[in-house]
């Protein structure tokens, strides 16, 4: 203690004592003033500031941390509370990493990758967004401007940074890590919430109006942290999808089998979640690993195991004794309540459609419609098919765009794939093109492709596929170079 207030002491170490009492005065003064809320923001700060001198030296990190917050979103929103905007938060955090990668003034980014079809696709579509905005049906401004923020802003920001700062072999492998590993933190939490019940934040969600959609006959559609149950049930199909294609890859035999128990594991999260829907993102993604394998054998052998699997759910009554494995049966039911309810909104739609070849405008529909043009007709119709929100808010000539890009997308991903010669780099995009393609089409039954995290996966998915023709080429030079050393 002599050295803090002895006069011959270094003067910098002189001054601690009086500044760490001031300090705690002023963190005291604020805690009176504010509450809780100045000692959180203190601590907030304190990760905060060196994050963000992290990333204006690395801005690979702000892409990692976008990542991440994309899984965690809902945890601050159900368990610290919902009046802090976390999800401009996210777009704050991407465009701090813009920031970090423009005033940058090293010649490490990689500016030559946007020029593909990905980022001419991406910046077409959101120059339409942007227009949107000018539609003739006088749709709010506030339900365009929540609206464009999931169906092409963070696409927008998302696949050109990536192609920038997150393209490196090893870069893919950080991204499959991530994602396999969130959405198995994701599956325990599942698991937690039916065997043990929910936190706090979560419980409050179920007591709300979610309640009808969560608790059906009396048994929990798990949802995890994730928005709903819908989101929950198609991201671990879609992950579980690509670990499985992954365990079948050229990889050590304990990384083979860690990746079928987590496949097995997120399957299982899949089916407790309750979406139907989720079926079809499995459906879908098995059919494109097969037929991009380019072996007769496994498409013969992988075609008759997944007709066996759905012919045992249309046709059986295996597992009739579990409630979940029952409700996965009804998505084979063409008789489904539900689905007669879905068919006849798309009736409604298309009756009110058929004068509005450019539909009723971004934000007309769904949540947004609900809070921002309730005044409005397509306001009243829920959507429940990310597909038919599109064709809703940007009528039939909007809708063929918007699918159009999806197919080209797809189409071009199936080519490079195809054109692969590394084998462990195909496998990976191939598990990447297979679970793109299973989420697209599992947005015909929810909203699920313009939902996080499943919508920053397929767009950096996108974006390693679409670099796999240059990673492959440097996997070649490098195994020749290694050749002739």
């Amino acid at each position: 203690m002599s050295q803090f207030i002895n006069p011959s002491a270094n003067r910098p170490k002189a001054i601690l004592l009086p500044l760490g009492i001031l300090a705690a005065i002023g963190i005291g003064w604020l805690t009176t003033l504010m509450g809780i809320a100045a000692p959180a923001l203190l601590v907030v700060l304190a990760f905060a500031i060196p994050f963000v001198v992290a990333v204006f030296y690395e801005p690979k990190y702000g892409v990692v941390a976008f990542i991440i917050f994309c899984f965690t979103l809902q945890i601050f929103l159900r368990e610290i509370g919902s009046s802090i905007p976390y999800g401009i938060a996210g777009e704050a955090l991407l465009l701090l990493t813009w920031v970090a990668v423009l005033t940058n003034t090293s010649n490490r980014f990689e500016w030559g990758n946007l020029k593909n079809d990905l980022m001419f696709l991406t910046l077409f579509w959101f120059l339409i967004n942007l227009v949107e905005v000018f539609h003739p049906a006088d749709v709010s401004m506030r339900g365009w401007l929540q609206e464009i923020r999931g169906t092409s802003l963070v696409w927008f920001f998302v696949v050109p940074l990536t192609l920038v700062v997150f393209n490196k072999h090893k870069d893919l492998n950080i991204f499959l890590y991530l994602i396999i590993g969130l959405s198995i933190l994701a599956a325990i939490n599942g698991i937690k919430q039916l065997y043990i019940g929910p936190w706090p934040g979560e419980q409050a969600f179920l007591n709300g109006p979610s309640q009808k959609t969560h608790i059906l006959f009396g048994k929990l559609r798990v949802f995890s942290f994730y928005s709903d149950a819908g989101n929950f049930g198609a991201s671990q199909a879609h992950i579980g999808l690509v670990a499985l294609i992954l365990a079948l890859g050229p990889f050590k035999l304990w990384k083979r089998i860690l990746l079928v128990i987590a496949a097995g594991l997120l399957f299982y999260g899949m089916l407790i979640s309750g979406t139907r829907g989720a079926l079809y993102a499995l459906v879908v993604g098995v059919a494109v690993a097969i037929f991009l394998s380019k072996s007769f054998k496994i498409m013969i052998i992988g075609t008759a195991i997944a007709l066996s699997g759905l012919f045992l759910l249309k046709f059986t009554s295996v597992g009739s004794g579990s409630y979940h494995i029952q409700r996965l049966r009804t998505a084979l039911n063409p008789e489904d309540a539900s689905l007669g309810v879905r068919l006849y909104n798309q009736e409604r739609l298309a009756e009110y459609l058929d004068t509005s070849p450019f539909g009723g405008g971004m934000g007309v529909i769904g949540f947004w419609g609900a809070k921002y043009n309730s005044d409005k007709y397509l306001a009243s119709i829920p959507p429940d098919s990310y597909w038919v929100k599109v064709w809703a808010m940007y009528g039939i000539v909007g809708f063929i765009i918007w699918f159009g890009i999806m197919m080209y997308i797809l189409g071009k991903c199936c080519g490079i794939v195809w054109m692969i010669r590394d084998k462990r780099l195909r496998i990976k995009l191939m598990a990447l093109t297979a679970g793109t393609a299973g989420i697209l089409f599992c947005s015909y039954g929810n909203e699920i492709i313009n939902a996080m995290p499943s919508a920053m996966i397929v767009y950096i998915s996108w974006v390693f596929i679409f670099l796999g023709p240059k990673l492959d080429s440097k996997k070649q030079e490098a195994a020749l170079a290694e050749s002739y050393a």
